[in-house]
């Protein structure tokens, strides 16, 4: 495996799972990786909590949850999930600033993985 794919496994990512959705072809993973992490709806969802918007917030956290899980970067998914639900339900979590921060604390590591 690269250096990407070795830090994301030692950081809980299902990498062995992902690389099966990739054909096993690392680079294009990492290409893939590099979008995920320069995607904006990190900030749309950051904006659209801030705003209270349930919709908004909901749409970028949908597609965070769906990228999250087809590249495996499973503490994403893991976080996001819960948020999502609520967020489909029509309401605000309760800890939703507070999942967001955790949120964009993972991020940064992440960001950090891309080298």
């Amino acid at each position: 495996m690269s250096a990407l794919t070795d830090k994301l496994a030692a950081y809980g990512c299902n990498i062995d799972e992902a690389m099966g959705r990739f054909l096993n072809n690392e680079a294009f993973y990492a290409k893939c990786y590099g979008k995920f992490v320069a995607d904006k709806g990190f900030a749309r969802l950051g904006e659209a909590l801030q705003a209270g918007d349930v919709k908004g917030a909901f749409e970028a956290a949908h597609d965070l949850k769906g990228i999250s899980a087809n590249m495996g970067i499973t503490p994403v998914y893991e976080l996001i999930v819960g948020m999502v639900e609520v967020l489909r339900a029509g309401r605000m979590p309760e800890d939703a600033m507070e999942t967001y921060q955790r949120l964009m604390e993972m991020h940064a590591e992440l960001e950090s993985f891309a080298g």
